[in-house]
């Protein structure tokens, strides 16, 4: 039997040209514009991709690194995908990814902190992505502070207590199946940098903590391709939103659309030593000034004051917010844990 000298031609699938854009070669490649990650990006959210094509994508994005206008796009896409309608505008947007494993998640006290301030402070992320990692999410539960499950109840918590949680899978399954991939591909993808750019509730202010420095940048151009008023990225202790008051810390900025960098020195001389262990019932301690530690005391006040000086940052220079952090930890209300 002969072969068909005319063969059938099959129709290329819509999202093969994302993956041949991020895989045509040294110099063929490319990174996508704006437009085309935000295309790429809802086809995955509506369930349009095949399964090998989202792992190549997602491969191939890690390889090369995501672009700001990238970061931009995708988060436009899970914007839109969200479709979040609330009538509440948190002070703050506060984003939880990385998890904890050499220092506790002292930003928790942090965010308590500023809550018990009257700032509004919405916080979201995931967990169980990476072993041996203490998540927020976990740590809220424990500590009885508000984990909820949708938006309504994320309003209800907030005009309550001012603090609440949502995690990502309540209100995006689809990245928190991609972020749970960590293990299968062995690889962080694009997704838990993007995540913590979504800003769901369009708080006035987002501060980001993010691991590699390299990335700093890019998330603080994101944040301006994305309008936001607001945003402060900082290379974060465990890549969380927590300053490391042993070290200077380099801060990128947009506010109102100008790029701003500033480094705040360290708050101590010499370096601490990491604990042995980590026992998380030092979260409620310290807090209730039951045990001393300067360095996880300085931790959360060095966090507030980064936040304060975001929130404030027509009025608030690095020294006052340092100041006013201080005195916000001396007046805390030690019932509330």
């Amino acid at each position: 039997m002969s072969k068909n000298p005319f063969p059938i031609e099959r129709d290329e699938h819509p999202f093969a040209q994302y993956v041949r854009i991020l895989g045509k070669g040294r110099r063929g490649s490319r990174s996508f514009t704006q437009e085309e990650a935000y295309n790429s990006m809802g086809m995955i959210l509506r369930g349009e991709t095949e399964d090998v094509q989202l792992g190549a994508y997602l491969m191939l994005l890690r390889v090369k690194e995501e672009s700001s206008e990238e970061l931009a796009g995708f988060v436009q896409a899970v914007k839109e995908h969200i479709n979040v309608e609330s009538n509440i505008t948190p002070d703050l947007d506060w984003s939880s990814y990385a998890g904890k494993r050499r220092h506790l998640p002292w930003f928790i006290l942090s965010a308590l902190l500023l809550s018990d301030n009257d700032y509004k402070i919405f916080m979201h992320g995931a967990a169980g992505h990476t072993i041996g990692r203490i998540y927020t999410e976990s740590v809220l539960d424990y500590l009885k502070l508000p984990v909820v499950s949708n938006f309504s109840d994320a309003e209800s918590a907030l005009n309550a207590s001012n603090l609440c949680y949502l995690p990502l899978s309540s209100f995006c399954p689809k990245l928190h199946e991609i972020i749970q991939l960590r293990d299968t591909l062995g690889l962080r993808s694009p997704v838990h940098s993007l995540a913590r750019l979504i800003n769901p509730l369009n708080a006035r202010a987002v501060v980001q903590g993010i691991f590699h420095p390299g990335y700093n940048p890019v998330h603080q151009v994101a944040g301006q391709l994305l309008g936001y008023d607001k945003l402060a990225v900082i290379k974060g202790e465990g890549g969380e939103i927590e300053r490391n008051p042993d070290a200077k810390v380099e801060v990128r900025s947009t506010i109102n659309g100008e790029l701003i960098e500033e480094t705040w020195p360290a708050l101590f001389e010499q370096r601490h030593v990491r604990p042995d262990e980590l026992d998380i019932d030092q979260l409620p301690k310290l807090w209730k000034g039951q045990i001393q530690d300067e360095y996880a005391e300085m931790a959360v006040i060095g966090t507030a004051a980064y936040a304060l000086r975001l929130m404030h940052h027509e009025t608030m220079n690095q020294e006052d917010a340092l100041e006013r952090a201080k005195q916000l930890w001396v007046d805390r209300n030690k019932s509330l844990l």
